[in-house]
């Protein structure tokens, strides 16, 4: 029997969780109990391994893709049980998943825009987590502003030849494929000529890079292609329409995914609290007011995930992912900071050590220590810059959401 279902086929909500809670504690044991609370961000590279193992042991079991239709593959599950699932995943303290990018990005976009052949070939490799997919959307001279890529692709003898470069590259280094937005149609500008190829990183026109970020950790990299090839069926939609199909992959980036992210931020949260807490700074005015705003932050970036999927559903709605960008990535960043606040001046002191424990040199990145609140606030730097920039964001939404006149370029 479906370990989601009871013998009828139907379980209320609470049944569900139940049952989720039950398989956790049950397997969050033995070699994968170590795993509770890794690979958060800025520590991605902790127990990758691992956590890639864990993966396949949730797949195996059938807890991956649960939003997917069954046929293909995946559980069927309501939004509401998305979110318990991700809810009662975040009170396990499960380790972050891996196979997010593939999982919840590319194939719900596979599902909507790919073709049969397609569905066929990748959607059970992302399933099973024995392929991992990356995202090769920005450029150095494009950042977030995707219109503006410059990578390029030409079709000749039944393959796409593929050049240029991306950036922030997130887990290109272990991943098997990435999805590219490139132009090509010669001559194009902005959003059209633009297409969706989906294209395998082993192979020699591929050069991955790692960027070593603040953090002293490289989840991040720069991927050069080089008359990098793809099958010219490789395509998503029909050539030209790249723009529209990123645009889709982003509302779901934007939609049940960001769930499971809130669900870390209130435990990252509750983190903080229990810090100032436990040090005293819970009797500061300030903190406390910095700390109700973090809450109230939290339950309108739900609800506004919640109006989203509705939106999705209806296929209505125009700049609720560009609203749920700017509400995550500011609330994140002040988190970062506001955990700073609350250890006060040990925040800015990190410990040194070589390999044997001792004292190192300070100029060498790959032996500073950071604790988790130190790491956590250097990565939520960049929170407001990957993943579509702030500026580009309001854009988005005052232009095609608000008709106000485009800014000068």
């Amino acid at each position: 029997m479906d370990q989601s279902e009871s013998p009828d086929g139907q379980m209320t909500d609470d049944e569900f969780a139940a049952t989720v809670a039950q398989w956790l504690a049950e397997n969050l044991t033995g070699k994968f109990a170590q795993l509770k609370g890794k690979g958060g961000p800025g520590s991605e590279h902790e127990f990758f391994e691992q956590r890639l193992e864990w993966d396949k042991h949730l797949a195996a079991a059938g807890w991956t893709c649960l939003g997917w239709p069954k046929e293909f593959g995946g559980r069927g599950a309501s939004i509401s049980q998305q979110v318990i699932f991700h809810q009662e995943y975040a009170k396990a303290g499960a380790p972050a998943r891996v196979s997010h990018i593939g999982e919840e990005l590319l194939g719900p976009t596979l599902i909507a825009y790919g073709t049969d052949e397609q569905k066929r070939r990748f959607l059970p490799g992302i399933n099973t987590v024995s392929e991992l997919w990356s995202q090769g959307y920005s450029e150095p001279g494009a950042g977030s502003d995707l219109a503006n890529v410059s990578t390029t692709a030409r079709l000749e003898d039944g393959k796409w030849i593929i050049n240029g470069q991306k950036v922030w590259t997130s887990l290109a280094h272990v991943a098997q494929w990435c999805f590219v937005v490139c132009r090509t149609e010669v001559g194009s500008k902005r959003h059209q000529g633009l297409s969706f190829l989906l294209v395998p990183l082993d192979q020699p026109g591929v050069t991955v890079r790692p960027i070593q970020q603040l953090t002293g950790t490289s989840e991040f990299n720069e991927v050069f292609f080089d008359d990098a090839v793809t099958d010219a069926d490789l395509v998503v939609g029909e050539p030209g329409e790249g723009w529209k199909i990123a645009m889709g992959l982003l509302t779901f980036e934007r939609g049940v995914s960001t769930l499971g992210q809130q669900i870390g931020f209130a435990r990252e949260l509750q983190g903080v609290v229990d810090l100032a807490k436990a040090n005293g700074s819970d009797q500061d005015p300030h903190i406390r007011e910095k700390i109700a705003r973090a809450w109230v932050g939290l339950r309108v970036m739900r609800a506004h995930a919640m109006r989203t999927l509705d939106a999705v559903d209806a296929g209505t709605g125009g700049g609720e992912a560009s609203v749920a960008k700017l509400l995550w990535a500011n609330w994140h960043r002040d988190l970062g900071q506001l955990a700073m606040d609350v250890q006060g001046a040990s925040s800015l002191v990190a410990p040194w050590a070589d390999s044997e424990g001792n004292a190192s040199d300070i100029t060498d990145p790959e032996h500073l220590e950071l604790d988790e609140w130190q790491r956590l606030f250097l990565f939520t730097r960049a929170d407001t810059i990957y993943g579509g920039s702030n500026e580009i964001q309001r854009n988005i939404i005052s232009e095609r959401v608000l008709g106000l006149p485009r800014e000068a370029r």
